[in-house]
């Protein structure tokens, strides 16, 4: 029986945990070969065991996505031994620290950004030539309400994640007329992960939805026949939606 990303090839970030994990499981479910990014080795380690049960296939590439060197060596790599990438879901993040933004060390919002936003960069800057070269190049990536909601003390994350949207719109407009590569944005709202359980300790993790949810959608924006591209998925509503008109 065909599954629906046989023969495709897909870079996850984040994988070894989380909204990231769960999608890495999904994608190698349906077929794909899921090159698992991640800097905890024993998360990729556990990924592996799951999809190899499953009877799937991924790579596991231990990698901090600060070391914006080994992003570029990893384009490199995909070329050399595949030579085309089908699909990339952009997952890692950090929240960094809840604090009023005069009260933020430099370094802690360097290094936020650097994860968030550079390394994303680095991502698409590495891996547009193949996603150029597949037959319809997809690339989703994850953001969040904290990019518009502009709460008081979440200053580092709402700026990072706001960059990466301006980032991953304007890509989308540069690939949208030049060939068959769509990239768009999901918002996941609260769910249950070790980010969230950071930010609200005090939360009861039961009520909220699991990881595993998010992959449906995120699958589906994925797919060869979705032509959508520089629109954000809001999985609280369930609406995929245009951004606001310059």
């Amino acid at each position: 029986m065909t599954k629906r990303f046989d023969g495709k090839l897909a870079v996850v970030t984040g994988a070894s945990r989380g909204i990231g994990y769960q999608v890495a499981k999904g994608l190698a479910k349906e077929g794909a070969h899921v090159i698992a990014i991640a800097r905890t080795v024993g998360g990729l380690e556990d990924l592996d065991d799951e999809i190899q049960a499953m009877g799937g296939s991924m790579t596991l590439v231990p990698l901090d996505l600060m070391d914006f060197d080994a992003i570029d060596r990893l384009g490199a790599s995909i070329y050399e031994r595949w030579g085309k990438l089908d699909m990339m879901v952009g997952n890692a993040g950090l929240l960094g620290i809840l604090s009023p933004i005069g009260h933020i060390d430099p370094k802690d919002f360097e290094e936020v950004m650097a994860v968030n936003v550079t390394a994303n960069y680095r991502l698409l800057r590495s891996l547009d030539p193949l996603l150029r070269t597949a037959d319809a190049g997809r690339a989703v990536f994850v953001s969040s309400g904290a990019a518009h909601k502009c709460k008081p003390y979440w200053g580092i994350y709402s700026v990072s994640k706001a960059a990466l949207e301006t980032l991953v719109r304007t890509y989308a407009g540069e690939t949208a007329t030049t060939g068959d590569v769509r990239a768009n944005l999901i918002n996941p709202g609260p769910m249950r992960t070790a980010m969230r359980a950071k930010a609200m300790p005090g939360e009861y993790p039961e009520v909220l939805p699991h990881p595993s949810e998010l992959v449906a959608p995120i699958l589906d924006m994925l797919e060869p026949g979705f032509d959508e591209t520089g629109k954000l998925y809001d999985f609280p509503t369930r609406e995929l939606r245009s951004f606001p008109a310059a």
